[in-house]
């Protein structure tokens, strides 16, 4: 029998805004050198497979490790392997159901933190049923906190006024956009770098769906220079929030952005999203995220019918416990829609 998580979401009578110190006696600390297994997650592999009578190779990240695979295992790798004397609690924000909030879980599990995450709000029917990137956040120990019953108008905000961390806390932007993320995506981009040395095709793209567009500019920023154009999309927002997340991290030169002619509005449902995912399953026999990923390929399927000769190299992010929420609602929606096979 599967025993549920303990849930701990903090109220706002037991809450201190402002606490002299973070409790470590409370959390599974692990000193730093048991990390050291950890500096082994890089060097994920790269495989071959065909897709809509096409030849791809995937960068599989969401093979590098149990807990902390993706995307967010890169950006966040800096803060795994760094010194932060002192630290005790990591805070970070966003969504109730984020990669991101499972990602900093990870982490702060792994380094003995505390984690405090922000959320707005969280729905009745999450906190009753547990799924996804919040059951797991919550398994390793996460402190989740909703700010609007505390008179937030924004998580950020009430990180800054109302909580207001001291030297004991790391506190990384939503999504983990923050130069820490770069010399993570660095070692992902050289990783890439070495693998294309020894393929004999010319000219090759690498491809990602992008949400604050992190990983695509840091892997521009290193493989550009070597003829390696990344093309990504933006997925939580148009292309103009995509871009203006590009010039707050500081670059002025950004990767190629692939756009829909339709509004795609983060989060909704869409029936060819979720066919192009279950074909993407039925031929590759590999499973995508199904927030970001269906968009990209869509995308992808008009770009390589463009651009025939080009090579491409796709990156898997990872993502996939959030296909616990998503995979119900499209097939409670979709019904009608069967797994190619």
């Amino acid at each position: 029998m599967v025993r549920p998580p303990v849930i701990r979401v903090v109220t706002r009578r037991e809450f201190d805004p402002n606490p002299s110190r973070c409790d470590r006696t409370a959390y599974n600390v692990r000193p730093h050198s048991e990390l050291d297994f950890l500096m082994l997650i890089t060097q994920s592999p790269i495989t071959e497979h065909r897709f809509a009578g096409q030849t791809f190779y995937l960068k599989r990240d969401d093979k590098l490790h149990p807990h902390f695979s993706g995307n967010k295992a890169r950006k966040l790798m800096a803060l795994l392997e760094g010194d932060f004397p002192g630290i005790t609690t990591l805070i970070s924000y966003g969504s109730a159901q984020a990669n991101s909030l499972y990602s900093f879980a990870a982490l702060a599990k792994l380094r003995g933190w505390r984690l405090e995450f922000y959320v707005d709000h969280i729905p009745a029917w999450l906190k009753s049923y547990p799924i996804g990137n919040y059951r797991g956040a919550l398994e390793l120990g996460a402190t989740i906190i909703e700010t609007r019953s505390l008179g937030a108008k924004h998580p950020r905000e009430f990180i800054q006024q109302q909580r207001m961390p001291n030297t004991d806390c790391l506190v990384i932007e939503e999504g983990a956009r923050s130069p820490f993320a770069e010399p993570g995506i660095k070692q992902l981009a050289l990783e890439m770098l070495e693998w294309l040395r020894h393929q004999t095709q010319p000219d090759w793209v690498v491809a990602l769906p992008s949400g604050t567009g992190t990983t695509a500019l840091y892997l521009h920023k290193y493989l550009q220079p070597h003829g390696v154009e990344v093309i990504t999309c933006p997925c939580v927002g148009d292309e103009s929030y995509l871009r203006e997340q590009f010039l707050m991290l500081g670059e002025t030169s950004h990767p190629t952005v692939l756009t829909s002619t339709t509004k795609h509005y983060f989060g909704h449902l869409y029936p060819e999203d979720y066919q192009i995912w279950q074909a993407l399953l039925a031929q590759t026999h590999i499973e995508f995220d199904l927030l970001y990923d269906p968009l990209m390929w869509r995308l992808l399927s008009a770009w390589r019918t463009e651009n025939p000769d080009r090579n491409l190299l796709y990156l898997h992010q990872g993502g996939l416990l959030g296909n616990e929420s998503m995979l119900p609602r499209y097939q409670r929606q979709f019904s009608e829609y069967t797994l190619a096979t």
